[in-house]
């Protein structure tokens, strides 16, 4: 539609996960102490991986990389959310593109790190005597600058694709933060283009990064299952479970969520899945590599004893 003949939205309105007061103070409650877990968990891995020598390995630096993204992108949608349960369920036009950019950013450039991570157990398993040599410290530093710069370009195209589209109501996202499928939902432009760039960048993103994960633990695999001694084949893949644990939590949820037809009867199953995705995920990667991962308590023992 042309724009001249509409009026542009300025805000938009959240529905939230309910209206019920009751239910409201208790998930208020319990999403504000998981918000408080994430940020102190992926805090305290990054500060004990910085004030750890034992942890300055490859492994470990994708890893505080991973707990920065995890607070940048539960950050960027947690707060509102939170506020939304006893505040007006509305968002700024302006807010709500930023909300999505820094959102889709983190998500996108987990995508890639854990792609790299997943390469790096590769490297770790089947080119052992040279894991340090492989893996140097310049370039890990590249590999984490490349899934940044995927991130950035890849959300940026989508954002500034989204924003540039007309909204003249209605203005009603059937969910607690903005993402861009329900925002192409609202719009009164034509949005061809939209969904040429998600499946074109999105398409991208997926293959190339389940590709690299597959094909690393083919390999890996393959590596273990010649290994004769049943102690070392449970030791490699010891250092496997906690990265197998995050990329299976995270690409379920993401696949749940994206991977299936959406219709009415299946909103409320979308809210959840998004609770799961957006602000659950980032608050179990830490405990995931703490709580499996013996050099992470080791290295904690040794922090506290100071």
């Amino acid at each position: 539609m042309p724009r001249g003949n509409n009026t542009q939205v300025t805000e938009f309105v959240l529905t939230g996960l309910t209206d019920h007061t009751q239910l409201r103070i208790i998930l208020f409650v319990l999403f504000l102490v998981v918000y408080a877990v994430t940020l102190v968990g992926n805090l305290g891995m990054i500060v004990l991986i910085w004030c750890s020598p034992q942890l300055h390995t490859p492994m470990y630096f994708f890893l505080s990389n991973l707990s920065a993204l995890d607070i940048c992108y539960s950050s960027s949608v947690t707060p509102k959310f939170l506020t939304d349960f006893f505040g007006k369920k509305t968002i700024e036009f302006v807010s709500c593109f930023t909300q999505l950019y820094f959102y889709a950013m983190g998500a996108t450039t987990e995508c890639f790190l854990l792609a790299v991570m997943a390469y790096d157990r590769y490297v770790a398993i089947c080119n052992p005597l040279l894991y340090l040599v492989v893996m140097s410290r310049r370039k890990c530093i590249l590999l984490v600058v490349l899934s940044y710069t995927a991130g950035i370009i890849c959300t940026l195209v989508h954002t500034v694709a989204a924003a540039r589209l007309s909204y003249c109501g209605p203005n009603i996202i059937n969910n607690f933060y903005c993402e861009v499928p329900q925002l192409l939902a609202l719009s009164c432009s034509d949005i061809t283009l939209n969904y040429i760039f998600i499946f074109v960048f999105v398409g991208f993103n997926m293959i190339s990064t389940n590709l690299i994960v597959l094909m690393s633990y083919a390999y890996i695999l393959v590596t273990i299952l010649k290994i004769r001694s049943a102690k070392s084949r449970q030791k490699a893949f010891s250092t496997c479970t906690s990265h197998l644990t995050a990329i299976s939590i995270f690409y379920g949820c993401c696949g749940f969520m994206y991977a299936r037809p959406s219709s009415k009867g299946t909103r409320s199953v979308d809210k959840i899945a998004s609770v799961f995705y957006v602000v659950m995920t980032p608050m179990l990667n830490p405990l995931i590599y703490s709580l499996r991962n013996q050099e992470v308590k080791d290295a904690l023992k040794k922090v506290l004893k100071r």
